[in-house]
């Protein structure tokens, strides 16, 4: 179990990672005289599936924009695989390796769910002059066709590759997400609420969907509010707070944490054997 390598690591805000992929120091964010974003160290362990919870209004979804850059911190730096990405627009953030899921889904729903893939493909030669004028973008493009078609087959969405995007169900979007976001071949995958309203048969195959990530080498991060699935999928946790990390851990262990308990779970959850 990957979660194994934590267990002689001591608990708590900023504890250190024995190879963090993406690291992040003094990042923070206001808007106004609101703090949606105060942390002062936070490292994220590769190969693991990391879950990001903590009560409505905490900032994990702000933690995310700035992250994948969607946004900008006032203060703060942060490195994927030891670069910086401070200043880089989101599809350079995409392009070095990390990407993410929206709680509201993104799917562009007048275009078909194949080339909701097709658009998200890496190093498309037919987007430059040479490319175009030349030729050399047709084998590049039946790549990206084959490695589209083998991710949807994956998601279990291949039958639908000719549909409109926007015939989908909520779920089904969901799934074409995370199909979508493979196809720039990432290390790190950032799922913002990947089970949010979607019916309990499918949110188990979200949550297959989930671990073969991690099983195919990928880091994975998630927002979670369902404590059930955030127990059952995890590696590791981390609770916000009023935008600050008050606890992170193992789930057992930080399910018990009695700052968390205050700030998000109340005291039922904490009695969890």
């Amino acid at each position: 179990m990957p979660a194994d390598r934590f267990r002689d690591v001591a608990a708590g805000p900023g504890a250190a990672k024995g190879d963090p992929i993406l690291s992040l120091r003094g990042l923070r964010r206001t808007f106004g005289g609101l703090t949606a974003v105060d942390v002062e160290r936070l490292e994220i362990e590769r190969g693991t599936i990391t879950s990001l919870i903590g009560p409505n209004g905490a900032g994990k979804t702000t933690l995310f924009n700035l992250l994948t850059g969607f946004d900008r911190p006032q203060e703060g730096h942060w490195h994927l695989n030891g670069g910086p990405l401070v200043g880089i627009p989101s599809f350079r953030v995409a392009r070095r390796g990390m990407v993410r899921t929206f709680q509201l889904t993104k799917s562009l729903a007048r275009l078909t769910v194949l080339e909701n893939m097709l658009v998200a493909a890496k190093d498309q030669v037919g987007e430059s002059f040479w490319g175009a004028l030349f030729g050399t973008w047709r084998p590049i493009e039946q790549a990206n066709e084959r490695a589209a078609m083998e991710s949807l087959e994956r998601f279990g969405l291949a039958h639908m590759a000719a549909e409109y995007a926007g015939s989908l169900s909520g779920g089904q979007r969901k799934l074409l997400e995370m199909a979508r976001a493979l196809m720039v071949k990432p290390e790190l995958v950032m799922l913002d609420e990947p089970t949010a309203g979607v019916n309990p048969a499918l949110t188990q195959s979200l949550l297959g969907h989930i671990t073969g990530l991690r099983d195919l080498g990928m880091t994975v991060v998630f927002i979670e509010h369902d404590m059930d699935v955030v127990q059952e999928i995890s590696d590791w946790v981390v609770c916000m707070s009023q935008g600050r990390v008050i606890a992170e851990g193992e789930p057992l262990t930080v399910a018990r944490d009695p700052a968390v308990i205050d700030a998000y779970l109340g005291r039922r959850h904490g009695e969890i054997e």
